[in-house]
């Protein structure tokens, strides 16, 4: 396994090395210029400040110049600086990176909590009342577009009803408030975007536990099982929920990233501080170092999730070897 582990390992750098060059020529395709962009309000700019500019953000050198330059910074975690305010992209990136695993984590742990018995109870009771129940559910869930639901909430219960926030992560006046009241109001603004990205997810992964566990449930060594006498929690939730959890597990190590990249349309409709904001306004603002830094990050995490869930095959599955 260890050796597995390491040979894993040493295949992310080629893959990291090409996922940031196709991410750097990508980015160059955009039109717009960073440099004329941030004097973009100043219609006297003299042109040689703005080359001046360039020569500072180093827009002047040729590409592949350019790009081994930031290559050179990454292999000492040196991100650069953002193009909007000089800050390092560290630091920016650290500072949203709370609200967003906040927001990404509790919706893949309620996710995942509540789409796996879902989909066993739909497979277990099949052809029943709660199989077309979660049916239902399903198709309503693929149906509805995230954002037309997270207006309707807004709607519904922050103009409406006045019940929720429906923007930021704090009211203005929370840092003056005691310890419990404030974390009070991170909770009542968290309601309405926890929702959404939850509901989002629950008809896909519930869907995908319903078919891995009817898939699994009329395998023979269920029958085994049951005719050696076992009680029906023993068969569903020893034998048949272990080996019907591969395809989940699947999911959650490419849900991985999104505990960095966040959602770029709910955080931005619910103006939640958090990485998926951040990369919006990086990409409209022209910021190549701050969008290289999130892409970095994000590549990461997708190949660290896929050796997370390949490890975890051979625990659930017995069957499967590395050695």
């Amino acid at each position: 396994m260890r050796k597995y582990v390491l040979r894993r390992l040493m295949m992310m750098v080629p893959l990291l090395l090409g996922i940031s060059l196709l991410s750097f020529a990508i980015m160059q395709l955009a039109p717009g210029d960073p440099a004329a962009l941030n004097v973009a309000m100043n219609a006297k700019v003299d042109p040689t400040y703005l080359e001046k500019l360039r020569r500072s953000y180093g827009l002047d050198d040729p590409l592949m110049v350019q790009y081994w330059h930031w290559l050179q910074r990454i292999c000492v975690l040196n991100f650069g600086e953002s193009f909007k305010d000089s800050r390092p992209v560290l630091t920016i990136i650290g500072e949203r990176l709370p609200a967003t695993f906040l927001l990404s984590g509790l919706s893949l742990v309620l996710l995942f909590v509540l789409a796996v018995p879902l989909g066993v109870a739909a497979a277990y009771y099949q052809n029943t009342w709660m199989d077309r129940l979660v049916s239902i559910f399903t198709f309503i869930g693929y149906s509805m577009p995230g954002y037309w639901f997270a207006l309707l909430l807004m709607l519904v219960f922050g103009v409406q009803l006045n019940l929720l926030p429906i923007s930021g992560m704090m009211s203005t006046q929370a840092e003056y408030l005691p310890w419990y009241e404030k974390m009070g109001d991170v909770i009542s603004h968290l309601i309405l975007p926890l929702v959404v990205t939850t509901f989002g997810g629950l008809a896909s992964v519930s869907m995908y536990a319903r078919t891995s566990m009817l898939e699994v449930i009329r395998q023979d060594y269920i029958r085994t099982a049951r005719a050696k006498g076992l009680s029906e929690t023993q068969v569903v939730f020893k034998h048949a929920l272990r080996n019907a959890l591969i395809p989940i597990v699947t999911l959650m190590g490419l849900s991985l990233p999104g505990l960095i990249g966040g959602s770029f349309i709910i955080e931005t409709l619910f103006a939640w501080p958090g990485m998926g904001q951040l990369g919006l306004e990086a990409v409209f603002s022209h910021d190549y170092p701050l969008l290289m830094g999130i892409g970095v990050i994000t590549a990461i995490l997708t190949l660290v999730g896929n050796l997370l869930a390949d490890l975890a095959y051979a625990w659930l599955d017995p069957r499967i070897h590395y050695d």
